[in-house]
């Protein structure tokens, strides 16, 4: 049988289950700190959580640029336009978007703002370059290779350069 001695130890360990009061003041403040740390990067994520959209619509604008300027033909004529929106409809070669510029993103064909695009610029710059490994150089004096910049700003800041080359390798 169970001795007083066995039963006082038994009501003793029953007695150790479980937390104090302090052990769980303590459990309470660790996790709320840890929560809060949480909490404030989530904040500060969601804050910038629009930052990749502008960059991404500045990237995709610029594409969409380089790509009309290199598509168009090489050669540059003599009866050249002034490089404005009202006439980009007329740019017929690459030498006609030197200097292009819009504040506002436009549709080739018009002459109304993408509804959203608004806080966005677009500047074209054309220059003669050096093209090639060395030994085979298109040099820029041949003028046959031409370094086509677009620039585009965004909202906040957000500035995106892209460049390509077209050479004259047809019309």
């Amino acid at each position: 049988m169970f001795t007083n001695r066995d039963k006082a130890l038994q009501a003793m360990t029953v007695m150790r289950r479980g937390f104090s009061l302090v052990e769980v003041i303590v459990f309470i403040m660790i996790v709320s700190i840890a929560l809060a740390g949480v909490l404030s990067v989530m904040d500060l994520t969601t804050q910038r959580s629009a930052d990749p959209l502008v960059r991404k619509q500045a990237i995709a604008v610029a594409e969409s640029m380089l790509e009309e300027v290199a598509l168009h033909d090489f050669a540059v004529t003599s009866g050249s336009v002034a490089p404005t929106q009202a006439n980009r409809q007329l740019f017929d070669d690459i030498g006609d978007y030197n200097n292009f510029t819009t504040s506002g993103i436009y549709p080739v064909d018009s002459a109304v703002p993408i509804p959203g695009l608004a806080g966005y610029s677009v500047a074209v710059s054309i220059a003669s370059a050096d093209l090639g490994p060395a030994g085979s150089v298109i040099t820029a004096a041949s003028n046959q290779a031409k370094l086509i910049t677009v620039t585009v700003n965004g909202p906040d800041g957000v500035s995106v350069v892209l460049a390509g080359y077209r050479t004259a390798y047809g019309p």
